[in-house]
């Protein structure tokens, strides 16, 4: 990852077809990108508002930084928003409800309605709506120093590039928790994603099978966001497939509509099956889900949910660092995986590892002493 070249070697390469850009994953999400890389990234030429980092196509971003200035007008808030790698303008519009009202009002204890025999009734529902709609405002209302989270297009206003806000909020992190978090997980987002260069589909669009091939791809990319959403927000430990087989319904119900024409699709229950095994084979390559026994009932773990999992790493590491040969560097990963297939798990992969790794290091549970060496706090 180069922050002060974005685009690589790549920079002068010919833009992927607008008609393929769906099938890159990141075209959709809301990326979370380094400041100077989103100054830097060159600006589509076949669709204004959509910028490329290397061939990945981008026009939403997520950015998490410290306020260094603040504009403020009757309509919208500019806020100078810094990552420490680069200072870009954001544009926040204020909300409606917020327009047009005078100072907030602020509900203590002495503001609780009391009954007729003059005691508190300790919890009042107007109140407590007074004191949400209060925080509410308050998160969108940030000086000089607060910690920003926005999400939001990237736009480019007076040769500037800045962005505009679809969401908002200041961020309380005392502990530096939050920022911690976030600089560790960049660098994995970078190296495992953004700096791999997209694969387009090697078909040729003009054919039957071509087409449908390329297809395919962009309903197994939408299937893997959708099903890593679910598992994140629901925060699943363990699932069958039958279990979640429903959230790829409404994405092959739609493909079907679309081709209603084919006179060779399969039936919608082969194709639900079929997309369904490929999702969870992606998700298996790239470390999320792992079958910690291979058995005829088809059991997923979900690598950041198994508590089990993560027990069994930190009492590895809680052990093995007691020992001359590791005190000081710590556990090297591939010491890590040897020992956790002797206690855990047979079928545990190096990815499943490396995720479980990043997970816990974030939460500081273990701390990297080298790239590839670990401890237990």
């Amino acid at each position: 990852m180069a922050l002060n070249d974005p685009g690589g070697a790549d920079a002068d390469a010919e833009e992927p077809p607008s008609m393929l850009w769906g099938l890159d994953p990141v075209f959709s999400a809301y990326s979370r990108l380094y400041i100077t890389d989103i100054l830097q990234m060159k600006e589509s030429r076949q669709v204004p508002g959509v910028y490329f980092y290397k061939n990945h196509p981008f026009f939403q971003v997520d950015v998490l930084g410290t306020v260094v200035y603040k504009r403020e007008r009757e309509d919208f808030y500019c806020y100078g928003v810094d990552d420490s790698t680069g200072v870009i303008n954001c544009l926040c519009w204020k909300d409606e409800k917020w327009r047009d009202q005078g100072e907030p009002t602020k509900c203590t204890s002495s503001t609780l309605r009391r009954d007729p025999s003059g005691s508190s009734r300790g919890f009042n529902i107007e109140d407590e709506l007074k004191r949400l709609k209060e925080a509410e405002r308050q998160s969108t209302e940030l000086e000089i120093g607060d910690l920003l989270r926005i999400r939001g297009t990237v736009k480019t206003s007076r040769d500037a590039r800045e962005i505009k806000a679809t969401c908002f909020y200041k961020v309380s992190d005392p502990v530096m928790a939050v920022q911690i978090s976030h600089m560790l997980e960049m660098p994995r987002l970078y190296r495992k994603c953004y700096d791999e260069p997209f694969q387009m589909p090697s078909d040729d669009l003009g054919g039957t099978e071509a087409g449908g091939s390329s297809h395919f791809h962009y309903l197994l990319s939408r299937s893997v966001l959708t099903l890593k959403e679910f598992l994140l927000e629901k925060e699943v430990a363990r699932f069958r497939p039958y279990d979640v087989e429903f959230l790829l319904h409404p994405l092959i119900q739609t493909s079907s509509a679309e081709q209603e024409s084919d006179q060779h699709r399969t039936s919608l229950a082969t194709q639900i099956r079929k997309l369904l095994k490929e999702t969870l084979s992606v998700l298996q390559d790239e470390g999320q889900i792992f079958r910690k026994m291979r058995t005829q009932d088809e059991v997923y773990n979900v690598t950041e949910q198994d508590k089990d999992l993560h027990t069994a790493i930190k009492d590895i590491l809680r052990e093995d660092t007691k020992r001359e040969k590791y005190a000081e560097k710590g556990c090297h990963v591939l010491h890590i995986l040897s020992s956790m297939r002797q206690r855990y798990s047979q079928n545990l992969s190096r990815e499943v590892l490396e995720v479980a790794l990043t997970f816990l290091e974030c939460k500081s549970d273990i701390i990297s002493t080298t790239e590839a060496h670990y401890i237990v706090l």
